[in-house]
């Protein structure tokens, strides 16, 4: 299966918890932090609820 790695671009500090918790799912929660995930419906998921946070890289 494919995959796609997610690099934390935004900070959680002043946001609501739920978008923490999001964050600590993927396996972020620091600045730039990069992470390789399958490429699922509940991770792009994550990800479309995150847009200010997170972005895809190549």
């Amino acid at each position: 299966m494919a995959t796609i790695k997610i690099k934390q671009v935004g900070s959680p500090i002043r946001r609501p918890e739920k978008q923490m918790q999001m964050l600590i799912g993927l396996g972020l929660g620091k600045m730039n932090r990069v992470v390789e995930r399958e490429d699922t419906a509940e991770v792009r998921g994550a990800i479309a609820k995150l847009p200010h946070m997170v972005q895809i890289i190549d």
